[in-house]
């Protein structure tokens, strides 16, 4: 029998049967659980080798790890030598893994992969350790992604963030570990990765920031740029050097939690937190130049990789003070005269482009209004009404009657809505007659006048009826500038050109402007003609606000309601061109060519010959009374330009 207690109680003395009872029940479930989870755990890697091997169904082909990724860097210089602009990304020479300083790889790993060299390209602890520093800091402070990963998204994938993307990252990853070494893997991460101001691979930055090879930069240096691949903008000394030092700071503490680096070695490495910065992607001074030239580049380079460097005709002196006077100007009139945008170029007479601002503020506009914006020229375009008229006969001494007329219900009339009767073609000219004009565009032919432009470079449309004698067909400032340079190249041909070489970094030619005989494409009589009734414009018509020190020729233009207005001239060594108006067509304020136009070129061409010379322009001279030309002006001009 049970005993009883000393309160009654009885007690049961337990028995060894029912503790191995409960001891197998509990062993029955770990079992059970142990069953369960490797079942699941079976099952869920059948699943995620699915998964795996639907998304490496379209892996991007490794063939990608053996292109040439690099894209050409151009360097543009102005024509005396100096770096203007430098166009595309900046890639290094090839460093290999022996030039990589011992401290930028314990940097780089301490930064973005510290346990690199244990991993097989993947590392679970290290995306645990993200999740946890992420969810403790309420946001993204950590990445998970290897050195290796990071490498397989620059080579191979986009940026998109997807869950195929991130699955084809890591079998990438697998990939490369299996078929290239740590050393490898890393060599290739640094020679790809982007560091900021278009600089690709740690050979172009080093160079670009620090002026130095990869080998060379220091301990603080290589901290800078590891610091940068987090987010190589935002961390680039280039754009912020007060983060950009904070930034390293907190690399060389990453270097010691990681046992890379000591507090000794950092106060023994030299740290200079005063470096100068040497930027090599400088922004350019002449942006509306830089993009003409752009343009043209790929016509000359093809496939070309690596640096390339374009020799211009830039002169960054008479760019100044053309972009000066230009600006100066539309400050001073833009708001009174609605003037809202203006343009303004500038060539030898055969054809070298010195200046070209195509806007008053590239910031805000990037449209370059001297080779993009198609305007109505006006009287600028009579130019060759003339020239077609003395190349078929006619002489500046000749006289037309100035009257109203009216051709199949057309009427053109003269800006100042009077006739003057009875004008040589020389005074018409000066005094830019529309009606003049008009007949002898129909005396002489349409068509003789839309092939004179085409002759002179004209390439935009031009309509081929009588309109287009006072110009309304539209034309660029950049062709209509190099047609009248024709007349200061003594009627030879000219190619408008900003280019004058292309050679490889190793100087090797890709393009060199070739200096062509010129041919003459307008007789030499009909030159010295036409500077004659253009100088005649400049002394005594509506160019007269382009008087300077020198002999100048040129013409005003002015299109319907004062929408465009132009003022083309030259000396006997500069050609410049200028427009106004609004991108939007609206119409200025009664603004004409003879106008501001003529003001701006006028205050550019002050400036810009002074370090020129003052030769004269070919010409002839008349004898009214007797009606021909003074031969001694003529025979001069013949013997020294030898009948050109």
């Amino acid at each position: 029998m049970p005993k009883a207690t000393k309160k009654g109680r009885k007690t049961t003395k337990r028995t060894p049967k029912r503790r191995n009872t409960r001891r197998k029940k509990k062993s029955s479930l770990k079992l059970r659980l142990l069953k369960w989870f490797f079942i699941a755990f079976i099952w869920g890697s059948i699943a995620f080798a699915c998964v795996l091997a639907y998304f490496a169904y379209d892996l991007p082909s490794v063939d990608k790890l053996y292109e040439d990724y690099r894209t050409p860097n151009i360097k543009i210089l102005d024509r005396e030598g100096l770096v203007i602009d430098n166009v595309g990304n900046l890639y290094g020479e090839y460093v290999t893994y022996e030039k990589l300083p011992k401290h930028l790889i314990n940097a780089v790993i301490s930064t973005e992969d510290r346990r690199f060299f244990n991993h097989f390209g993947v590392d679970p602890i290290g995306i645990l350790r993200a999740a946890v520093s992420n969810y403790k800091a309420g946001r993204v402070v950590q990445g998970g992604s290897t050195i290796t990963q990071q490498l397989a998204k620059v080579v191979f994938l986009t940026h998109e963030r997807t869950f195929k993307r991130k699955a084809q990252e890591l079998l990438l990853a697998l990939y490369l570990e299996r078929n290239f070494t740590k050393q490898e893997i890393l060599t290739m991460y640094l020679n790809r990765i982007y560091f900021g101001s278009g600089n690709y691979g740690v050979g172009a930055a080093s160079k670009s920031y620090f002026g130095k090879q990869i080998e060379d930069v220091n301990l603080f240096e290589s901290a800078t740029l590891a610091g940068m691949i987090k987010a190589p903008t935002r961390y680039s000394p280039a754009n912020n050097f007060e983060l950009s030092q904070e930034r390293a700071d907190q690399v060389l503490k990453l270097m010691v939690d990681n046992d890379t680096l000591t507090a000794d070695e950092i106060i023994n490495g030299g740290i200079n937190h005063n470096y100068t910065v040497r930027r090599y992607n400088i922004p350019s001074k002449y942006p509306y130049f830089v993009d003409w030239i752009k343009e043209q580049i790929p016509d000359y380079i093809g496939n070309e990789r690596g640096e390339i460097i374009v020799k211009t005709t830039l002169d960054p002196e008479i760019q100044e003070k053309a972009r000066k006077a230009l600006i100066e100007n539309i400050n001073s009139y833009g708001k009174d005269k609605k003037i809202q945008q203006g343009a303004i170029v500038a060539m030898t007479p055969d054809g070298k482009v010195r200046a070209l601002v195509g806007g008053t503020d590239y910031k805000e506009s990037q449209f370059n209004r001297v080779f993009q914006a198609y305007r109505q020229p006006g009287s600028a375009f009579k130019l060759f009404v003339y020239l077609a008229a003395m190349e078929n006969g006619y002489s500046p001494d000749d006289t037309m009657i100035d009257e109203e007329i009216n051709l199949n219900g057309w009427s053109p009339d003269n800006w100042d809505n009077r006739y003057i009767g009875e004008v040589s073609l020389r005074n018409a000219m000066a005094k830019s007659i529309n009606t003049v004009a008009v007949k002898l565009a129909q005396r002489v032919g349409i068509s003789k006048v839309i092939s004179q432009a085409q002759k002179l470079g004209i390439t935009s449309p031009m309509n081929k009826d009588l309109s287009s004698a006072l110009g309304t067909s539209e034309v660029t400032l950049l062709e209509l500038t190099g047609a009248y340079a024709h007349l200061a190249n003594y009627g030879n041909s000219l190619w408008v050109h900003g280019i004058e070489e292309i050679i490889r970094s190793d100087g090797s030619v890709i393009y060199k402007r070739q200096q062509s005989q010129p041919q003459r494409v307008i007789s030499t009589k009909a030159t010295a003609y036409m500077n004659d009734m253009l100088l005649n414009v400049v002394e005594s018509g509506t160019g007269r606000k382009a008087q300077i020190s020198r002999q100048v020729a040129g013409k005003t233009g002015t299109s319907q309601d004062s929408r465009d207005a132009w003022f083309i001239g030259y000396t006997d060594d500069l050609v410049a061109g200028v427009w106004l108006g609004n991108d939007d067509n609206s119409p200025m304020d009664r603004v004409g060519g003879s106008g501001v136009p003529t003001q701006i070129w006028r205050d550019f061409m002050t400036n810009a010959n002074e370090s020129l010379g003052n030769s004269k322009l070919p010409t002839t001279t008349y004898s009214v009374e007797k009606g021909k030309e003074s031969r001694s002006i003529w025979d001069s001009i013949v013997e020294t330009f030898g009948g050109r």
